[in-house]
């Protein structure tokens, strides 16, 4: 039986990650500071896990959680493009140097693979699309530079020392437990916040940007698949559905589901977002076996009925 560390794993996709490892009957070890994730999102796994409080910026600390590891789910991260914007040093010193010291740890520890979780940001605001692999990487935040870095970093301890890794990345992620509270908030779960409350959603710019909204069970699916692979196969792979929607379309379908009409608000653009974004799926289609399992639709639904429950809880 293998021993997956999961860094982060007390965070929204770290912690949907280490339960689905758990119904493997996995042995999983979390590592976490708990800066912005939550003892709260490893509830249904109970005492199957065992739980590390660290931070990934500590070499020594992240070297006594590698202790006896087979294979790490490095999720550990300052998320958000405005975040970093706001704090380039602490999204710089835990993205990059804490994913530096994760692979230094797992080098050393001889752990037989290490996937790590990048962004779509790293490929800018490039019109071309669907976003693919080789395209040249255009960063346009703290936040995606240090992706990006983060990258690098795990094709150099491939090459350099034979570790294998693998970088997946994330196309605008969202499902259950998705922290909406956060001055960070990502749209959906933001979204449904506001109008489970009649409250106006905010729009940064006129709201027809599109994503390709990638739920979280696919997330899921392909650090599954990447865990598992074979180990000749290390690289670099988008994690979507290869579809694009716009955010007032995402705003329409929330209505619907939701049985309310609000308009909505609009503000100023922010910095370092994207205009379009959609990915191209075929690498790691073909390298790992990925397809989604949900779409956007389903995917939205699910997302409504957990925050429309939770909304009652509350109000009770």
């Amino acid at each position: 039986m293998k021993t997956y560390l999961v860094t982060g794993g007390a965070g929204f996709i770290g912690g949907h990650l280490v339960e689905a490892l758990v119904r493997r009957d996995a042995r999983v070890r979390v590592f976490d500071n708990l800066s912005t994730g939550s003892r709260s999102n490893l509830t249904a796994v109970g005492g199957d896990v065992e739980f590390l409080e660290g931070d990934i910026r500590d070499l020594d600390a992240v070297r006594r959680a590698m202790a006896g590891v087979d294979v790490v789910l490095h999720q550990a991260a300052v998320p958000s493009v405005q975040r970093s914007l706001d704090d380039p040093l602490t999204t710089n010193a835990v993205n990059v140097d804490g994913t530096l010291n994760v692979l230094v740890a797992a080098r050393d520890a001889g752990v037989q693979r290490v996937v790590a979780a990048s962004s779509s940001s790293v490929y800018g605001d490039t019109a071309v699309l669907p976003k693919v692999e080789t395209m040249a990487a255009d960063p346009r935040s703290p936040y995606a530079v240090s992706k990006l870095a983060a990258e690098r970093y795990c094709r150099a301890f491939t090459i350099g020392y034979g570790l294998p890794t693998v970088a997946l990345r994330y196309f605008n992620v969202f499902g259950p437990r998705q922290d909406p509270e956060s001055h960070y908030a990502a749209v959906i779960p933001r979204f449904i916040a506001a109008m489970l409350q009649e409250e106006s959603p905010v729009l940064y710019g006129d709201g027809q940007q599109s994503r390709d909204f990638t739920y979280i069970e696919n997330v899921i699916h392909a650090n599954l698949l990447a865990a598992d692979a074979p180990t000749d196969v290390s690289g670099i792979y988008n994690v979507a559905t290869g579809t694009r929607i716009t955010l007032l379309d995402v705003v329409a379908q929330l209505g619907d589901l939701l049985a309310v009409q609000i308009p909505v608000q609009h503000a100023a653009a922010r910095r370092g977002d994207v205009r379009h974004s959609q990915a191209s799926i075929d690498a790691i289609a073909s390298a790992l076996g990925y397809a989604p399992r949900v779409d956007f639709a389903s995917g939205l639904a699910q997302t409504v009925e957990y925050y429309r429950r939770l909304h009652g809880e509350r109000a009770r």
